[in-house]
């Protein structure tokens, strides 16, 4: 669906890549995620939108019929009902187009995924520090 294969250096340049009604589905899960996980840095990794805390959080990409959501194995695991209903896989789910953005289960999942991030980092300090 890009223009090119360039790899995007910023989300800005990666959503600015997509037709404008992309664009607005981009930057709502982007700020979705963002109210979710405000003190998330954003970047690019593996080509896509990524958000960091205390390792990744969260990806997403758009994709011809679908926005693909990166929310790690335990994300999927832990709202496997709510996220039934959509294509997926063990660490993925695709929201079609054609379809409502579960925005709201986004943000939820967003968070879930921040609270193990923080768990896991207070762990590993408690460790670290024996």
């Amino acid at each position: 669906m890009k223009a090119d294969d360039t790899p995007q250096k910023t989300m800005d340049e990666y959503i600015a890549e997509f037709p404008r009604d992309i664009q607005g589905i981009l930057e709502k899960i982007r700020a979705t995620i963002r109210k979710a996980a405000p003190q998330a840095k954003e970047t690019i990794n593996y080509q896509m939108p990524t958000f960091t805390l205390e390792g990744n959080l969260v990806h997403f990409a758009a994709y011809k019929n679908h926005i693909g959501f990166y929310p790690t194995p335990s994300g999927i695991e832990k709202f496997k009902q709510q996220l039934a209903v959509y294509k997926g896989a063990k660490g993925s789910v695709q929201f079609p187009l054609d379809q409502p953005i579960p925005y709201e289960l986004i943000g939820q999942i967003t968070e879930f995924r921040v609270r193990e991030n923080l768990e896991k980092a207070k762990t590993k300090k408690k460790k670290g520090s024996v």
